[in-house]
């Protein structure tokens, strides 16, 4: 049976077992991204993700902490987000105390070598260009840069070449011992749980000093307001494809209305069957991929449609997304395609619920952002309730084009060409 508990310093802990697995996996989730990071410091929750790795006191290297880990064929990674920062080690159920102990030493011990900082820096910066150079996922930055302006949520959550090269390793332990403190973690153990971990727990994380009990903070974001054209992002590449993203303004993690708004996304481009990609892909042969989906944050949200579209016939694709757009806010979505989208969903998500990591995710994130939290069968519920009539109210007050945020990628010399390449005065 699934426990909840919190441990003396205030830490939060959920054990989540499963049966028919041998495996387990330890997810330790902080409330802290880039969005609560000041100018002089962009980067820094991305950067100290990194040095996470770079040894502790107990594990002075990285190879010290890489090898203990791949030693019992481990998976392990750790992940930077717009508000949260996540490391989680995945093992052989027999293996927990090294997964506990290990993630335990690295978050509360780490030493932040200062050789390690310089030469992590150059890491970084190449990780940078690497996102610049691919299309596909700079696109979506670029969205969002501009989708969010004026507003933290807008940064680019690696940072900027020059914040990289000018944080100091102070700055970066102020910002670590700021939001790496327990009231603002959670810690899900999903899998083959026994017994034993509450001692484990006791051992490890129950030691940490509760240090400062002040929730993490942030900038809301306030919302767009309404402009004849769109907001245009772009980066001037030679490419064969054109990479495009738009955004219409969407709802907050607690917002009831995400139900429906879900749905809508899964009707209009979640499928190999969903409107855009038939009348797009299939139908006109514009794109090869072409995909919607909503991304949320606390307060706010995107609903998001990306392509890699034919520069050749970019009006005609622009003219056919703005069709199907305007078509579901007109007449809606068929019972057919509400029926199909609910156990897509359902489907897509028991399925997922199958492996201990998942379910890791899904419980760190319910109780860090929720105001209330949902086992995925409860969700499930809420998504089985949704109308069509929803869906055709939320279509209608999301997809404003006076709201609309354009990002793209490729052959154009400035906003004005890339606007008219679109030509977006046509009317669909």
């Amino acid at each position: 049976m699934k426990q909840f508990f919190t441990l003396k310093n205030g830490l939060r802990v959920h054990l989540v077992p499963l049966e028919s697995t041998q495996a387990v996996t330890v997810l330790v989730l902080s409330h802290v991204g880039s969005r609560f990071e000041s100018a002089e410091i962009q980067g820094a929750s991305h950067f100290i993700e990194h040095l996470m790795f770079k040894g502790t006191e107990r594990r002075p290297t990285t190879l010290d902490i890489s090898r203990e880990l791949d030693a019992v064929g481990a998976e392990f990674n750790a992940y930077t987000g717009k508000n949260a920062t996540g490391y989680y080690v995945k093992v052989d159920a027999t293996h927990l105390p090294l997964a506990v102990d290990l993630l335990h030493d690295m978050l509360f011990h780490s030493t932040f070598d200062a050789e390690e900082i310089d030469r992590e820096r150059g890491v970084i910066a190449e990780e940078l260009k690497m996102y610049e150079d691919n299309p596909m996922s700079h696109v979506e930055d670029l969205l969002e840069n501009v989708a969010y302006e004026g507003n933290t949520l807008g940064r680019d959550i690696v940072g900027t070449r020059e914040t990289i090269k000018q944080m100091s390793r102070e700055a970066m332990i102020a910002y670590r011992d700021a939001y790496y403190i327990p009231a603002n973690m959670v810690i899900v153990i999903a899998g083959k749980v026994d017994e034993t971990v509450s001692a484990l727990l006791e051992k490890t994380f129950s030691s940490v000093s509760d240090g400062q009990k002040e929730p993490a903070t942030f900038e809301p974001f306030l919302g767009l307001s309404e402009q004849s054209l769109p907001r245009l992002g772009l980066q001037t590449k030679d490419t064969e494809q054109v990479q495009l993203a738009l955004s219409f303004p969407a709802y907050g993690v607690n917002d009831k209305r995400l139900r429906a708004a879900n749905i809508l996304a899964k009707v209009l481009g979640g499928t190999m069957s969903s409107r855009l990609f038939i009348s797009v892909r299939e139908r006109k042969g514009l794109a090869y991929f072409i995909r919607s989906w909503i991304d949320c944050v606390e307060e706010t949200g995107l609903f998001i449609i990306r392509a890699g579209l034919d520069k050749e016939r970019l009006p005609l694709a622009m003219k056919t997304i703005r069709e199907e757009l305007n078509m579901i806010k007109e007449e809606g979505i068929t019972d057919q395609e509400l029926q199909e989208a609910k156990e897509n969903i359902r489907g897509k998500l028991l399925l997922k619920m199958e492996d201990s990591s998942a379910q890791a995710a899904w419980y760190a994130t319910e109780e860090l952002f929720k105001e209330t939290k949902q086992t995925p069968e409860e969700y499930i519920k809420e998504i089985q309730a949704v109308t069509a009539q929803e869906v055709k109210e939320v279509a209608q007050e999301i997809l404003n084009e006076s709201k609309l945020t354009i990002a793209g990628i490729g052959p154009f010399d400035s906003n004005n060409s890339f606007l008219k390449s679109l030509d977006w005065e046509t009317s669909p």
